[in-house]
């Protein structure tokens, strides 16, 4: 796979299991139980932890069966969408048995702080691990895992200075030739509402509306499909979180393989602001049963153990500093950041989404 130079500001690369919650959710996704002498034994003295995530990753069973090994926890999980999940905990009321909530983008984290579902917590290890960027000022929630949003682009039709900026997507040059997913999705939110921040609420809307123009097709499928979109030649361009391109990267896939070989990632704005920031993370529930053991629980997923499996399992890039990581991870994680608190991107949702809506992206 071609790559690009940090001179011409693209950052480019070459190319678990569900565990059914004793509160109970025979609607929840489930994936295929381990076999029981693989799994570690928790300790009944220990005491159980209720998670609610939203994160949809098998292999984020390796960090509970991590966390379990650790202390003697046993971790029963919870697994549904963001919404979903706020609306049964606004269900469940104080008699909720969830002990933390995990979301895969701060603006989700928002909307479950916002109905007043998490609490604030103090913590030496999640203070001092977590860059204050990444995490709520008053502890209702913290960042574990950290993803860019880039664009994944044809190398054989676009050169790396063409897509150095964000603003570029939206320019004549990739009228009709950008693949995006729809204005609902909470990545692409967080996204503008960032944009808002950093560059006012008229310039984002004009960005918006040339983003719009520039749409090879309606707004379709999730971040994955928009990369096959560009490898199969429906568009040249498209915007996409870091770690769906790393995992075809490393896929075992020969086809994976080789459609990340014929793209590569820009990592906009290297002699700017940065590029766009995202987090997965967590808080306590407000009504946590178990307060002790979710934050056992969250400070676990800031060790270098747990941040190494975020880098490795998943392709995301760690919060913390000196963490190994897979070489196509490493490489990609040598970009400059957008410093944007991660706070703004819950607090402008609204408004981005408004934008969104005003310019006609669907």
């Amino acid at each position: 796979m071609l790559l690009a130079s940090r001179r011409s500001l693209g950052a480019v690369l070459t190319a678990g299991l569900f565990a059914l919650a004793a509160c109970g959710d025979r609607s929840a996704t489930q994936t295929p139980a381990q076999t029981p002498a693989a799994r570690p034994q928790p300790n009944p003295a220990a005491g159980v932890v209720n998670l609610y995530t939203a994160r949809h990753y098998d292999s984020d069973q390796i960090l509970y069966d991590g966390f379990t090994r650790a202390t003697g926890v046993r971790v029963n999980r919870i697994e549904s969408r963001p919404d979903l999940l706020i609306e049964r905990m606004r269900t469940e009321g104080a008699q909720s048995p969830a002990d933390v909530v995990l979301m895969a983008d701060a603006g989700a984290l928002w909307r479950a702080e916002d109905a007043g579902l998490l609490q604030g917590v103090r913590s030496e290890a999640l203070e001092s691990r977590v860059p204050a960027a990444l995490r709520h000022p008053e502890g209702r929630w913290f960042g574990f895992a950290r993803r860019a949003r880039v664009v994944a682009y044809d190398t054989a039709r676009v050169r790396p200075e063409e897509v150095a900026t964000y603003e570029q997507l939206a320019g004549p040059r990739f009228r009709g030739r950008l693949c995006v997913r729809s204005s609902d999705n909470v990545y692409n939110q967080s996204l503008v509402a960032a944009l808002i921040e950093r560059w006012g609420a008229e310039r984002t809307a004009a960005w918006a509306r040339g983003i719009v123009a520039n749409m090879a097709r309606p707004p379709q499928g999730g971040d994955t499909e928009q990369i096959r979109a560009v490898a199969a030649g429906a568009c040249q361009v498209a915007l996409t979180n870091s770690y769906y391109f790393l995992r075809l990267a490393t896929s075992e896939d020969a086809a994976d393989q080789a459609i990340a070989g014929r793209l590569a990632l820009s990592f906009p704005d290297q002699q700017g602001q940065g590029a766009h920031v995202n987090i997965s993370g967590g808080g306590v529930a407000a009504n946590a049963p178990n307060r002790a053991n979710a934050i056992r629980f969250l400070e676990y997923l800031t060790t270098p153990e747990a941040q190494a499996v975020f880098a490795r399992a998943n392709n995301e890039f760690p919060v913390i500093d000196g963490v190994p990581m897979p070489e196509p991870v490493a490489r990609a994680s040598n970009f400059r950041a957008d410093p944007t608190p991660v706070t703004v991107y819950g607090r402008r949702q609204a408004e981005a989404q408004r934008l969104l809506d005003d310019a006609g992206w669907r």
